[in-house]
């Protein structure tokens, strides 16, 4: 009781000290900007994206290992699409998007399906040793 409690006012604390630092930064023209932008996001994930991952895991997937991987492979997709899509639109500064984000998206997709594959197979192997009355 006493750790939730803890944690729980050192959370409020650090809300606080980003809601301060979000009001007072001059480097900040339009705080409720930020703010509409951060609760935009956080309603977009919450009630729009984690619902229909969660979603797709349950309809396709019924073992815990696959249902892990389209996780990963969804964050991954929210995380590395903007710059994906962006790709080559550098406005005459080549500094600005430098790395073949697309190649390097579809490597790490590809390294989720292969760890996929082989904690379905490890599973699968396992189970089987585990049957009564198998040779």
């Amino acid at each position: 009781m006493t750790l939730r409690l803890l944690t729980g006012a050192a959370g409020t604390a650090l809300i606080g000290l980003g809601l301060y630092g979000l009001l007072t930064d001059p480097q900040i023209a339009d705080p409720l900007g930020v703010l509409v932008w951060a609760v935009g996001g956080l309603l977009l994930h919450d009630g729009l994206w984690l619902p229909l991952v969660l979603l797709t895991g349950t309809l396709l997937a019924r073992t815990w290992p696959v249902r892990t991987g389209l996780v990963v492979a969804a964050a991954l997709t929210a995380v590395a699409l903007p710059v994906v899509l962006r790709a080559g639109q550098d406005h005459g500064n080549p500094s600005v998007l430098p790395l073949p984000y697309l190649r390097n998206w579809l490597l790490l997709l590809a390294g989720t399906v292969l760890a996929t594959a082989v904690a379905v197979a490890v599973r699968a192997r396992r189970r089987r040793r585990a049957s009564p009355g198998r040779p």
